[in-house]
């Protein structure tokens, strides 16, 4: 998608004249920059970590009681009946599978919110970048797929600093 921009925005600007291609006001947003520096992304990957750091603990401990079984198996086994080595043996199978199991859910979970979490974030991005067009009057903002912009086009550390200021009133 992004290089039909690029090759729209390409062919436009060879079918204009050099006098009105002289007159565009074209625009450069370094994106993977933007969600470097943007203090959304920033506050979203907080209240992520605060949202799943119980269950990430939970994880760990579970995985810290099968470790303990194992070795206490390791240890033990040469001492300890059939019995009860089948019996311990069950009980990490088992364990194992309902961590595995957990683990999974856990990382789903999280992909999923922090998905949620970045959409509400490029919707941002791109509001902020369509008012500083709209403010400034640009008749292109590229992004991605841009292989060079020269410092004369590239409006992200505007973009950087609009979304900062955004983020100061809202809290």
């Amino acid at each position: 998608m992004r290089y039909f921009y690029l090759v729209v925005s390409l062919l436009v600007c060879s079918f204009l004249s050099p006098q009105v291609a002289a007159e565009l006001k074209i625009g450069f947003v370094n994106a993977i920059r933007v969600m470097d520096e943007s203090p959304q992304v920033e506050g979203a990957n907080q209240r992520l970590e605060r949202e799943f750091a119980p269950r990430q603990r939970r994880l760990v401990s579970a995985k810290q009681s099968i470790q303990k079984m194992e070795g206490r198996l390791a240890k033990n086994g040469a001492i300890m009946s059939d019995a009860e080595v089948r019996r311990l043996t069950r009980e990490m199978r088992d364990k194992r599978r309902d961590f595995k199991r957990q683990q999974e859910e856990f990382q789903e979970d999280y992909n999923i919110r922090r998905n949620e979490e970045l959409d509400k974030i490029q919707k941002i991005i791109i509001k902020v970048i369509q008012e500083v067009a709209k403010a400034e009057a640009y008749d292109f903002i590229l992004s991605d797929g841009v292989v060079w912009a020269s410092k004369k086009v590239d409006i992200t550390d505007k973009i950087i600093r609009r979304l900062k200021m955004r983020n100061k009133r809202k809290r």
